[in-house]
C-alpha cells in the first residue's frame, strides 16, 4: 500500500457542516488522570489516535484496567499509588511528546526501573525540560543526552518543589504538576503562560489547587497526596484539527463551513485571533462551559480580502500548533505578515519552523527569516501549476496535513509523503476531506 497522497486539482466550494475528532491534549491528559482516580472513569469522545491509544497502552502496563465500550472508555483507577508493577516495564510513548513528558510526572512514586522510549522523531526531542524539575522532587531519572530513552527510578520519600517554567510549555508545567499529586505538602509553579488543560481538570476534580494570575506568569500551588474520585469527562472537539478546515473554507472561493462543539479555551484560540485580524471573521455561536472548558460551533466563510498582520508574540503560545495554517493564509494575504520568536515550533515532532519556510519557498512564496523572525509577503493572486513533492519532514502529522491544505487552495500537483501520519492526532482526516469534497459544487 502506498504511502503517499496525490492531489492535482483544486477544491470547489462548498457548504459544509462537520464535528472534528476529540481534544489530544484533553485526551491524553483524562487518561493518565483517571490512572490516578479512585474508582471508575467514564470518558465520552476521547480521541482514537495513535497518540491516545499509546495512552492507554501505557497505563495497562502499569496495573491499570480498561475497557471499550460503543461510545465511552471505562478505565479503573486505584489511587494516586494505584501502579501494579511486579518488573522493569518500558513504555512506548510512540510520537507523543505530552504522553512521554506527562507520563513521567506520575511515574515519580513508581519504585521499578522504567523505561520510556518513542519512535525516532520523538527520540530527538529534548526531555531535560522535563527530567530536571522532576530530578527536584528526589527522583532518579536518566537520559541519552538529554533525549530518549529515559530511566526514571520513583521514590517513597518525594518533597514538594518550587518550579519556574520560563518556556512557555504546558507539557512541562503538566508533568510537574501530576508529581506535586504524589509528593507531600505544597509544590509552587512560576509559569509562562501557556495551555491550562491540566489547571482545569484539577478544579473539576477538586484537586487542591491555588491560581494567581499576573500579566506574565500563572502563579500555581498544589497541595500533594489528595486522592480523588473517578470521573465522568466528554471531551469536545479539538481546536488544532479544527484549524485546517478553518483555512480551507478560509482560502476557498464561495465556500462556507460550521464546525460543531470545539474547544475555545483561550489558552488554545490564538488562532481564532490571529485569523481574524487577517479578516477571516470566524464567528463564534452556541458557546457553553464544561468543567471550565469553553466550547462554541465555528463559523466561517471564504475571504478574498485576506490582511497582512504584524503578530503579537504574545499570541505565540496559544496558537503553537497552528502556525503552519497560518502561515499559508499569509502566504495569500495582502502585504508583509511578521510573526517573532516561533523557536518553540523547532521543538515540536519535527524542526517545523524549518521545514515551514522551505516549503513556503518551494511553492515561490517570498520569505525572509532572521533566526526565529519570519516575514511572509503574501499574493492574493497566489495561484500554483508546477509539480511538488513533500517528504523527509519525521512524518510529522500537521506538516502533511498542511501540505494537503495548501494544494487543495492553491492548485499544483503534489506528491505528499507519509500520509499514514495523521493517525497520530486526528485518524478522520481523510474522512472529513472526503465529505467536504463530495459536498463541493
Amino acid at each position: 500500500m502506498t504511502n503517499y497522497l496525490l492531489i492535482n486539482k483544486k477544491i470547489n466550494s462548498f457548504s459544509k457542516k462537520i464535528e472534528v475528532s476529540g481534544d489530544k491534549s484533553i485526551s491524553i491528559r483524562c487518561v493518565l488522570l483517571a490512572s490516578q482516580a479512585i474508582g471508575k472513569s467514564k470518558i465520552t469522545n476521547l480521541l482514537e489516535s495513535d497518540d491516545v491509544l499509546f495512552a492507554l497502552k501505557s497505563i495497562k502496563k502499569l496495573g491499570v484496567k480498561y475497557k471499550k465500550y460503543k461510545k465511552f472508555y471505562e478505565i479503573n483507577g486505584l489511587g494516586l499509588n494505584s501502579f501494579n508493577i511486579n518488573k522493569n516495564v518500558t513504555i512506548d510513548a510512540g510520537n507523543s511528546g505530552t504522553l512521554a513528558r506527562l507520563i513521567l510526572g506520575i511515574l515519580v512514586n513508581s519504585r521499578k526501573k522504567i523505561k520510556i522510549i518513542g519512535d525516532n522523531s520523538l527520540s530527538k526531542r529534548d526531555f531535560s525540560r522535563v527530567t530536571e524539575p522532576l530530578k527536584n522532587f528526589g527522583v532518579n531519572i536518566s537520559t541519552n543526552n538529554k533525549r530518549l530513552p529515559v530511566e526514571i527510578i520513583g521514590t517513597e520519600f518525594l518533597r514538594p518543589i518550587e518550579f519556574k517554567e520560563n518556556i512557555g510549555s504546558a507539557q512541562c508545567k503538566s508533568s510537574v504538576m501530576l508529581a506535586a499529586l504524589k509528593s507531600p505538602g505544597i509544590t509552587k509553579i512560576k509559569a509562562k503562560k501557556s495551555r491550562d488543560h491540566t489547571e482545569l481538570l484539577f478544579k473539576s476534580l477538586n484537586i487542591p489547587i491555588k491560581i494567581k494570575k499576573t500579566k506574565k506568569l500563572d502563579l500555581i500551588e498544589i497541595k500533594g497526596i489528595s486522592n480523588f474520585n473517578g470521573f465522568n469527562y466528554k471531551i469536545p472537539g479539538d481546536i488544532s484539527s479544527s484549524a485546517f478546515f478553518i483555512v480551507l473554507t478560509l482560502l476557498s472561493k464561495n465556500s462556507e463551513m460550521i464546525i460543531k462543539n470545539v474547544n475555545i479555551n483561550k489558552t488554545r484560540t490564538g488562532v481564532i485571533t490571529i485569523l481574524n485580524r487577517m479578516n477571516a471573521k470566524i464567528l463564534l455561536k452556541n458557546k457553553k462551559i464544561y468543567k471550565g472548558e469553553i466550547t462554541a460551533d465555528l463559523k466561517i466563510k471564504s475571504s478574498d480580502k485576506i490582511k497582512s498582520i504584524n503578530c503579537p508574540e504574545n499570541l505565540n503560545s496559544s496558537a503553537i500548533d497552528e502556525f503552519l495554517v497560518i502561515f499559508l493564509v499569509a502566504a495569500r494575504a495582502n502585504g508583509i505578515s511578521t510573526f517573532k520568536n516561533l523557536g518553540e515550533l523547532n521543538q515540536k515532532e519535527s524542526p517545523r519552523l524549518d521545514i515551514a519556510v522551505n516549503i513556503l519557498k518551494k511553492i515561490g512564496v517570498k520569505v525572509k527569516r532572521i533566526k526565529d523572525n519570519v516575514k511572509i509577503h503574501g499574493n492574493p493572486s497566489l495561484n500554483l501549476k508546477g509539480n511538488y513533492t513533500i517528504k523527509n519532514f519525521r512524518k510529522d502529522h500537521r506538516i502533511f496535513m498542511m501540505s494537503c491544505i495548501a494544494a487543495l487552495v492553491l492548485g499544483g500537483n503534489w506528491k505528499i509523503h507519509n500520509k499514514d501520519s495523521v493517525k497520530s492526532s486526528f485518524p478522520s482526516f481523510f474522512k472529513i476531506l472526503k465529505l467536504i469534497k463530495n459536498n463541493s459544487n
